[in-house]
């Protein structure tokens, strides 16, 4: 009799759950559009080791419906990245200005956020925890849980009016904040702000055309093991800046998170792993049979060091 009982306590409590669900993705949906449709023009600090970075961020739609926004950072060199629609240009002092063809800027902020955010479902659950007060205003708390011990959770709040992001964490499977991204101004429009209207106006670089060929370079070596859902978004080859040591490149991304690999020959035949952490980045090293291998990116060390210690070679190096 008792287990009769407990069935209508299952229900509700599976029920309660699927609710949850269901309003963390509509709460995200709802921030992918604001991101792509508001005018809005706000500041965040990215804050991590006890240190705080500050950014403005504005953002608008124009009167043939496309898309401008500028993001700046505010302390050390000048930098500004502009996109126009799918155009997005890079002024940073010290270094010639240029555009690539981009329907997203590089920001903390994830890209999917403001992208298709269905995508987060296989590899995380979405669960809505309640409601809080963030920037004076109604957010609604969502925590993206991983589905794995590879990767970190995510917890977000999102302004309940206009669905714009009011603050962002990175959690560690210990309940751990390893960094986080506090917005501190929020304010919205109902026109394209004036600053942006003068860029529509403003003769930006020139676009560099980046053939395939360069971006999905294919190299000898690839690994064996990845976490689940990762895929491989860009493959080349360069020269490390202070060495000129050419060095092979693969990033691969889950949709919220990136991380990268770098091949290169050693003048070690062994050096013992090591690591350093950012934040929630984290800069795996280790050297094996004359090979280096650097994984870095906003996983878990233990992650890292799996992923580096499953490359393999197609061919001996």
């Amino acid at each position: 009799m008792r287990s009769l009982f407990l069935i209508p306590l299952l229900l509700s409590s599976f029920l309660s759950a699927a609710v949850e669900n269901d309003q963390a993705y509509t709460s995200l949906e709802k921030l992918s559009q604001s991101l792509r449709t508001l005018n809005f023009t706000t500041s965040f600090v990215v804050v991590k080791n006890n240190n705080a970075e500050p950014y403005h961020w504005s953002h608008g739609i124009n009167e043939d419906n496309a898309e401008v926004e500028v993001l700046s950072i505010l302390n050390g060199p000048h930098r500004d990245v502009v996109r126009r629609n799918n155009i997005v240009s890079y002024l940073e002092s010290g270094i010639e200005p240029y555009s690539v063809n981009s329907a997203f800027i590089a920001s903390p902020i994830p890209e999917i956020f403001s992208g298709n955010t269905e995508k987060l479902i296989k590899n995380y659950d979405l669960v809505s925890a309640g409601r809080s007060r963030i920037l004076g205003r109604v957010a609604q708390f969502i925590r993206i849980i991983p589905k794995d011990p590879f990767r970190y959770g995510h917890w977000v709040w999102l302004d309940k009016d206009s669905g714009l992001l009011l603050k962002l964490a990175v959690i560690n499977d210990n309940g751990q904040v390893l960094e986080q991204i506090q917005f501190t101004h929020l304010e919205l429009d109902e026109t394209i702000n004036p600053s942006l209207q003068q860029i529509e106006l403003t003769d930006l670089p020139t676009v560099i055309d980046l053939p395939d060929l360069v971006q999905k370079q294919d190299h000898a070596w690839g690994l064996s093991w990845l976490p689940e859902g990762f895929v491989e978004i860009n493959a080349n080859t360069h020269r490390i800046m202070h060495t000129k040591q050419p060095t092979e490149f693969k990033m691969f991304s889950d949709g919220l998170v990136d991380f990268s690999v770098y091949v290169s020959p050693s003048q070690d035949e062994n050096r013992p792993s090591g690591f350093a952490q950012d934040g929630a980045t984290i800069a795996f090293n280790e050297v094996i049979n004359g090979i280096e291998v650097s994984v870095v990116g906003k996983i878990p060390a233990s992650t890292a060091q799996k992923i580096a210690s499953s490359l393999i070679f197609k061919v001996t190096p």
